[in-house]
């Protein structure tokens, strides 16, 4: 049987695979296109991950996140009206994928032994590269450069993931309130319009000619 973070790989996996798909198809790419942009949005934050923790990239060692990626494409074809009608359909499939992988991210660092602020720092990388890697190549502003409550939910999520861990809860209920954390803390800050301020440049003079 599946151990319950593996669960939560695969269900993050096919989130994050629908919501690199979902965007691409406004961008007039075709089916395959669509699969690479799904993959790369589900595999791209875990193989950083691995690669900075020295560790083979996850997907080497188990096609099914091949396969997933192929039935979340398969599931947007059968219910691409659906799917394409719901305005927030991109946003809540990748909300989910960021509170699901932030949580793997967290875990596969603590089972390396990883201190705290290493680990947080994963379940970030985790959670949000791959979706700034679909960003990227589908030439948008990806959300973790704007002023959206993004990478702070998965940052949240790591501070409440070892406070649960520190109250000794069970490894599956600090998994689980992590996860949906994360996906809470999304949803209500683009529900409020909760953001960090901007960096704004209030220089108005000219620029120095002798620079």
């Amino acid at each position: 049987m599946p151990s319950f973070i593996s669960i939560l790989e695969f269900l993050g996996t096919f989130a994050f695979a629908i919501s690199g798909i979902r965007l691409a198809s406004g961008k007039q790419i075709d089916w395959f296109g669509a699969y690479i942009i799904g993959l790369i949005t589900a595999i791209g934050g875990g193989t950083l991950r691995d690669l900075l923790l020295d560790l083979t990239p996850f997907w080497m060692t188990n096609s099914i996140y091949f396969s997933t990626t192929a039935f979340a494409l398969l599931a947007t074809l059968l219910f691409k009206e659906r799917i394409f009608k719901l305005g927030e359909a991109l946003f809540l499939f990748d909300a989910i994928g960021l509170g699901l992988f932030t949580v793997v991210g967290i875990t596969k660092s603590v089972d390396a032994g990883l201190p705290v602020w290493v680990s947080i720092t994963m379940g970030t990388i985790t959670g949000t590269v791959g979706g700034v890697l679909r960003d990227v190549l589908l030439n948008e502003v990806p959300a973790l450069f704007k002023r959206d409550i993004y990478a702070v939910a998965c940052i949240a999520g790591g501070l409440i993931y070892f406070l649960c861990q520190y109250l000794a809860f069970p490894s599956a209920v600090v998994e689980t309130i992590t996860a949906v954390s994360v996906i809470l803390l999304r949803l209500i800050a683009v529900r409020f319009h909760l953001h960090l301020p901007v960096l704004k440049n209030n220089y108005t003079g000219e620029p120095d000619e002798k620079l």
